[in-house]
């Protein structure tokens, strides 16, 4: 009895312990899950990242990807119907007992009608200009789509960096507000105390106060702009709304000299241009629709083989259907009153505009290519001068800011400070948005 004892204390110390390791291991399992889970919801991406994520989540883009992989099966279906197509089929008749009279020199013959069995093989084959046509239209096609969807994905990029830019250039001028708004909430202070000692006038306190919070507004301003603009790239992600995005790269980097003079010293090659090669696809596409409208005139040769096997289930019947039988055919159009002549002239009519498309656009996209560099350059130094204007109103800001602390310059002077300060930030942001638009329109056009 004392061993049985024994025995169940320590199994039930034995069961407590694993319980008490499997609480921790699910406690430990949750921490973890847990983790997890808030790590899914901090999305930490550089530029390039950002445009590889859109490109890989973006719908649009997949929907243009299973376009190409449409095309190539269209294209399979066509190059499919011109080789050999093999049907198999079996048919069971019944006559229900029913016997055939035949006449024969003034006598009759009844010749009874089994049920029978029919094993029926068809295999066929047609082949016609046109069809062969159609298969180099849907290779055009493919390429077409395929070029389609690199233009969408160049287009995604960019409209991703705009995003990017934004949010960064949003994110420094709110951090430039914040401080001007410390320094001048300190001069608010000094100067309430001042007018409580009796050596200034409430005046000087309220306006400073104003200014407060007109600083107060401009930031609230931009912190909407903000949140507006990080909405934008949560859509171009595909993210959940609840993501917290955090961008690694340097607005200065994106923004650099070398990265502006390296884009413009790129010599122009119209044949990488994406419009351009989507004209270009139209133009051959055009030439294939008058050979196929050209062979409307040629024949359509056509073989067939059809193997049948019956099989009589009762007395009687007769064979009739020989068990193999090979057929060829070659149809030859003869006349149409016009119709084949006109498509013909149609699709030469067509091809026509289509050069003229293409002609039009060559000439026109070496000078949209300067008009798109001399943006990027108008766009870069006005930014540099943007750049150097608010650097310069900060300067003043904090002079005036000083001055006024030590009594040596009036509240106007602080005033006009400040609101030159607010006016730069919005010159300044407006000027890098343009800079970035420019940019990533020269990059489009050169497929870069």
């Amino acid at each position: 009895m004392r061993k049985f004892l024994f025995l169940m204390t320590a199994l039930a110390i034995s069961a407590t312990m694993m319980a008490e390791d499997h609480v921790m291991a699910a406690t430990k399992s949750g921490k973890k899950s847990d983790s997890s889970e808030q790590q899914e919801t901090v999305l930490t991406l550089s530029l390039k990242e950002a445009q590889d994520h859109a490109i890989k989540q973006n719908r649009s883009l997949k929907n243009a990807s299973l376009a190409v992989q449409e095309a190539y099966a269209q294209r399979w279906q066509t190059i499919a119907a011109m080789l050999p197509q093999v049907d198999g089929s079996y048919t069971y008749s019944n006559y229900l007992g029913y016997s055939a009279t035949l006449g024969m020199m003034g006598s009759e013959v009844q010749i009874n009608m089994p049920n029978v069995g029919a094993l029926g093989v068809t295999a066929s084959m047609g082949l016609n200009g046109q069809g062969i046509v159609g298969a180099l239209l849907n290779n055009i096609a493919i390429d077409m789509k395929k070029i389609s969807l690199e233009k969408s994905e160049s287009e995604l990029r960019g409209s991703v960096m705009s995003s990017y830019v934004s949010v960064l250039a949003l994110q420094s001028i709110s951090e430039l507000l914040d401080s001007s708004l410390v320094n001048i909430q300190g001069l608010e202070e000094m100067t309430q105390h001042a007018v409580d000692a009796g050596a200034a006038e409430q005046t000087t306190a309220d306006q400073i106060r104003v200014r407060v919070n007109t600083l107060k507004n401009s930031i609230n301003s931009q912190k909407r702009n903000i949140e507006l603009a990080t909405n934008s790239l949560k859509v171009l992600l595909d993210v959940p709304a609840e993501t917290e995005l955090q961008l690694t790269e340097n607005i200065d980097d994106l923004l650099s000299p070398d990265r502006v003079l390296t884009l413009l010293s790129e010599n122009f090659a119209i044949e990488n241009n994406l419009n351009y090669q989507l004209l270009q696809k139209q133009v051959e596409l055009a030439k294939r629709n008058v050979h196929m409208a050209g062979w409307a005139y040629g024949p359509t040769l056509a073989v067939a083989y059809n193997y049948t096997n019956q099989r009589y289930y009762g007395e009687g019947g007769m064979r009739m259907t020989p068990p193999n039988v090979v057929q060829l055919s070659v149809k030859m159009p003869l006349w149409s009153s016009g119709k084949r002549a006109a498509g013909v002239v149609e699709k030469k009519i067509a091809l026509e505009e289509a050069k003229n498309t293409l002609s039009e656009t060559t000439d026109n996209l070496a000078i949209q290519y300067h008009q798109l560099c001399f943006n990027l350059t108008n766009a870069y130094e006005t930014y540099l001068n943007e750049k150097d204007n608010i650097e310069v109103a900060k300067r003043v800001f904090a002079s005036a800011t000083e001055k006024f602390k030590w009594g040596a310059s009036s509240n106007m002077e602080l005033t006009n400070a400040s609101n030159d300060l607010i006016n730069a930030q919005s010159s300044y942001v407006q000027a890098m948005l343009s800079l970035v638009n420019a940019q990533v329109e020269l990059e489009k056009f050169l497929n870069n």
